[in-house]
């Protein structure tokens, strides 16, 4: 039996992640902020949680609970780029801070786990057209995009000078149940609300890689096995991009049943700080290793419409 530890458990992908896990076997330990009692967190997969910060203290203890981990899933960070631009500083205590903690922590501690480190498409920051490898440039647009980079960059560092061995995550466009943010859940709150039309910012032509968050923990639950002292990045996106508009017409429809009772929906065309016009990933990387996007888009936006209707039943969280 494998032992791994979560930071940022609490989260939408660490809870989905947790599960995912235990359900192969592993033992799941979890670091992060929330209060969690034992028995809901038991229900997500997580057999020990501690909430609070990532520190050497707090590492030491879920060791003292379940052993030294075999892998470490490193979520817990910053997970908007509106929130980063408003307060820097704190998205770089959240991302930058917690990974050096982390590491010095393995570096000492569990020399010998094996790092999936969660990192996003914003180090690649603007000005790209169509799918993205994972060797494209990287200029990233914003706080968010730059803290995630100097993230990677460390990890690069302790493999270098250390050994650690670790691998790295870049997600695309997550939803799924459970997420309680961003685009999809800003659109169902205010379709619930009654608001018509609906007005959203930006052109709607902006393209994004949208992956069900049940696709991308089956992806990194693959990753391990991928962890050097190089700490190469993998792009965890499906390879197709879809337009803005196009999620909000989806959603629109599965909240209202039927076309004809459609919200119109406008665009503003003011685009948020930070967000660059196209972010869509090239999958050949991910797809070498046999993996492939079994969730189609279409269904899972509906699957978010119904997890939104009936929420407080199922995963819930903040990340």
């Amino acid at each position: 039996m494998s032992t791994v530890f979560i930071t940022g458990a609490h989260g939408f992908i660490g809870q989905h992640l947790a599960r995912a896990l235990a359900a192969t076997g592993a033992r799941v330990g979890g670091l992060g902020h929330g209060a969690w009692p034992p028995a809901e967190a038991a229900a997500s997969g997580v057999a020990h949680w501690i909430n609070g910060d990532i520190t050497a203290t707090n590492l030491r203890l879920l060791t003292a609970s379940l052993g030294t981990p075999d892998t470490v899933f490193h979520l817990a960070g910053g997970s908007s780029v509106g929130a980063a631009i408003a307060n820097p500083r704190e998205d770089f205590a959240r991302t930058v801070s917690t990974t050096v903690e982390l590491l010095e922590w393995m570096r000492l501690d569990a020399p010998q786990a094996r790092l999936v480190a969660v990192s996003s498409a914003a180090v690649y920051g603007a000005g790209h057209e169509g799918p993205i490898r994972e060797d494209a440039r990287l200029e990233p647009f914003s706080p968010y995009g730059h803290h995630k980079l100097m993230m990677e960059q460390l990890c690069r560092s302790y493999g270098a000078s250390f050994g650690l061995q670790s691998v790295v995550a870049r997600l695309f466009s997550v939803f799924g149940p459970g997420l309680r943010k961003q685009l999809l859940w800003d659109t169902c709150t205010r379709l619930e609300a009654g608001e018509s039309p609906l007005v959203l910012g930006g052109t709607g032509d902006e393209l994004r890689d949208w992956t069900d968050v049940r696709d991308v923990v089956r992806a990194l639950v693959r990753l391990p096995t991928q962890a050097s002292p190089r700490a190469e990045p993998i792009n965890v996106g499906s390879g197709r991009g879809l337009p803005v508009s196009a999620v909000a017409a989806a959603l629109v429809q599965s909240f209202r049943g039927t076309p004809d009772a459609a919200v119109p929906v406008r665009f503003s065309g003011q685009s948020r700080p930070g967000d660059p016009f196209s972010l869509v990933a090239s999958d050949a990387k991910l797809g070498s290793m046999g993996f492939t996007w079994e969730k189609p888009v279409p269904e899972a936006f509906r699957d978010y419409v119904q997890w939104f209707r009936g929420r407080g039943v199922g995963v819930g969280g903040s990340k």
